[in-house]
C-alpha cells in the first residue's frame, strides 16, 4: 500500500487494517489504528508508519480512544519465515526482554547490527524499541486491570527501572502510571489478569473451540460448557513460571463477535503476561488475515463453497512447540481420541503436579528432557513409535531441533525429518501448527484424502492456494467430517 491507499482505509475506517499500519496526527500528537473512530485527520495533516514502536519514537502518543496498542499484530510475520518475520515472533515471545538484544541475535544466527539494520529499514524501530512498545503495552494491562503496586509493575513489565517506566509511560500514553491506573479495584471480577485478545475480521470460533476441545489433553488442558458457550482452558509452562489460560468462545450473535476474545491469566510470575498473551495468540490464530485467505482461497471454485460456508475459519497453532511435537508423536497412524488418551497416560505419568488442581487441570505438560529417558511403559503403543517419541524429545532437549518462535521452519523440518520414526506428515503437521507455517498441506493424511475426494480435486489443485494451504486444509478436514461423519480428521 502507498499513502494515499493507506488514507483511504482510515476515511473508511477499515479494521482490516488494524496493526498493518498506524496512522499518526500532526497536529496532535496522538497516533491511532485506521479504524478509529475519532474524526479523520485531513491528508496533510496525516503520517503513517509500520509499528507502533516507530510512532512512538517519531514521539507520538497512543490514542486513549482507539488504543493502538491493543491492535491485532500484522499477519505478515505468520506468513513470513525471513529474519525480521522470525525477529518479530521472538519479539514478541519476550526473548529481547529476557536476553537482550545479543540473545535476539544469537537465535537467529546474525550479528546484532545485522538485525537492528533490518528491523529498522522495515519497521522504523529497532529490537530495543519494539521490545519497549511491548514493555509499555504490558505496564497498561497490569496497572488496568491488577493491584499489584506500581514499582512491581515496573520490573514485572521489563523495565531496567522505576524511572525508565514512569518516562516511557509518560511518553507513550501522556499520562503517569498511577493516572493511567485511575483509582478503581482491580480485583472484582475475580482472580487473575482478564484480556481481551483482538483479531481482524471474522472468527470461527464454533469451528476453533471444537477443534481444541477434540484434542484437549485431560490434566494439561480442558473444555468446559457446551458448543456456542464453551471455556477453554489450558496450563502453561512459562520462562519464570508457570501459568493457566482461560479463552471463553465467544456466543453466536455476540454483538463483539469479530472483534476479540475474552481471556483470563493467572500466573505466579506476573514477568511472563507478554509471553504467554503471545503464546494464546499463537494458538488461537488470532494474528490472521481472514481477508487475504478468503481472497486467495475464494478465488478457487472448487474451495469458494467451502470458504463461504466458514468465513473466518483459522489454522490452530500451539502454544508450546515441544509439547506440539511430542503430540504429533504420540498421533502417528491412530484416531484423535486414541492420541488424546495416550497423551492422558503421558502427562498423569511424567507431567509435573501443579502446586494444587485446578478444576480438570492438574499437571503442566511434560518437557522434553524428562521424556528423553523415559521408559514409556505406561504408553499403549508399538516400540517403534515409543522410540520414535524419545529421540524427538532427545533431539528438542539438546536444540538439535529448535521449535521456538524464531526456529527456521526449513531447518526444522529438515532436523525432524533425519530423527527415526519421523515422516513428511508428522514434520507437517508440527510446521503447520508448532511453527506456524501458513501454507502446508498433509497430502498422505486420510482427512485430506477424503476432503479432495468429496471436493472433486486432486492434490495438484492445491498450487492455487498458497500460501495459505494450511487454512486450504482445515476446510478439507471440515468437508470429510461432513461427506463422511465416521471418518476422522488428524
Amino acid at each position: 500500500m502507498d499513502d494515499e491507499a493507506r488514507y483511504q482505509a482510515v476515511h473508511g475506517r477499515d479494521a482490516r487494517f488494524d496493526g498493518e499500519f498506524f496512522l499518526a496526527v500532526k497536529t496532535t500528537g496522538i497516533y491511532c489504528r485506521p479504524s478509529c473512530p475519532a474524526v479523520t485527520p485531513k491528508r496533510h495533516n496525516a503520517c503513517f508508519y509500520p509499528s507502533a514502536a516507530a510512532a512512538q519514537g517519531a514521539g507520538y502518543r497512543a490514542c486513549r480512544r482507539c488504543r493502538p496498542d491493543t491492535a491485532p499484530g500484522s499477519a505478515e510475520w505468520n506468513v513470513r519465515a525471513d529474519l525480521v518475520g522470525r525477529a518479530m515472533r521472538l519479539i514478541g515471545d519476550g526473548v529481547v526482554d529476557r536476553d537482550g538484544v545479543a540473545g535476539l541475535a544469537s537465535r537467529l544466527g546474525y550479528s546484532a547490527r545485522q538485525v537492528h539494520r533490518q528491523l529498522t529499514q522495515e519497521l522504523g524501530a529497532g529490537p530495543i524499541a519494539l521490545a519497549r512498545a511491548q514493555r509499555a503495552h504490558t505496564a497498561r494491562v497490569l496497572l488496568q486491570t491488577t493491584d499489584m503496586p506500581v514499582t512491581g509493575i515496573a520490573f514485572a513489565a521489563g523495565f531496567a527501572s522505576v524511572r525508565q517506566f514512569n518516562d516511557t509511560i509518560r511518553e507513550i500514553y501522556a499520562s503517569t502510571p498511577s493516572g493511567l491506573r485511575g483509582g478503581k479495584s482491580r480485583r472484582a471480577s475475580g482472580a487473575g489478569i482478564p484480556l481481551r485478545l483482538a483479531h481482524r475480521g471474522p472468527y470461527a470460533a464454533r469451528e476453533i473451540f471444537g477443534f481444541l476441545q477434540r484434542r484437549a489433553v485431560p490434566g494439561a488442558e480442558e473444555v468446559l460448557g457446551t458448543a456456542g458457550a464453551r471455556l477453554y482452558r489450558r496450563t502453561l509452562r512459562l520462562p519464570y513460571g508457570t501459568g493457566i489460560a482461560e479463552v471463553h468462545e465467544p456466543r453466536p450473535g455476540d454483538s463483539r463477535h469479530g472483534a476479540w476474545l475474552d481471556c483470563r491469566l493467572h500466573l505466579t510470575d506476573p514477568r511472563d503476561l507478554a509471553t504467554a498473551v503471545q503464546r494464546v495468540r499463537r494458538l488461537f490464530d488470532l494474528d490472521a488475515d481472514p481477508y487475504a485467505v478468503a481472497e486467495r482461497l475464494g478465488a478457487d471454485p472448487l474451495m469458494r463453497p467451502l470458504v463461504a460456508a466458514r468465513p473466518g475459519l483459522r489454522s490452530p497453532g500451539a502454544a508450546d512447540g515441544e509439547e506440539l511435537a511430542v503430540r504429533a508423536v504420540l498421533g502417528q497412524q491412530v484416531s484423535v481420541a486414541a492420541a488424546v488418551r495416550l497423551g492422558e497416560s503421558l502427562v498423569a505419568a511424567y507431567g509435573k503436579p501443579l502446586p494444587a488442581p485446578d478444576g480438570g487441570l492438574t499437571h503442566l505438560f511434560p518437557d522434553p528432557a524428562t521424556l528423553a529417558d523415559a521408559a514409556l511403559d505406561e504408553l499403549d503403543m508399538p516400540d517403534a513409535r515409543k522410540r520414535a517419541l524419545r529421540a524427538t524429545a532427545t533431539a528438542l532437549a539438546d536444540g538439535t531441533v529448535r521449535l521456538d518462535p524464531g526456529a527456521d521452519r526449513e531447518e526444522a523440518a529438515r532436523a525432524l525429518l533425519g530423527l527415526p520414526g519421523i515422516g513428511p506428515w508428522t514434520t507437517g503437521y508440527i510446521r503447520m501448527r508448532a511453527l506456524g507455517d501458513p501454507d502446508v498441506l498433509l497430502t498422505a493424511d486420510a482427512g485430506v484424502r477424503h476432503g479432495l475426494t468429496a471436493l472433486g480435486a486432486d492434490p495438484g489443485a492445491a498450487d492455487a492456494w498458497r500460501p495459505w494451504r494450511s487454512y486450504a486444509l482445515h476446510h478439507l478436514w471440515h468437508l470429510a467430517a461432513t461427506a463422511a461423519p465416521t471418518g476422522k480428521d488428524s
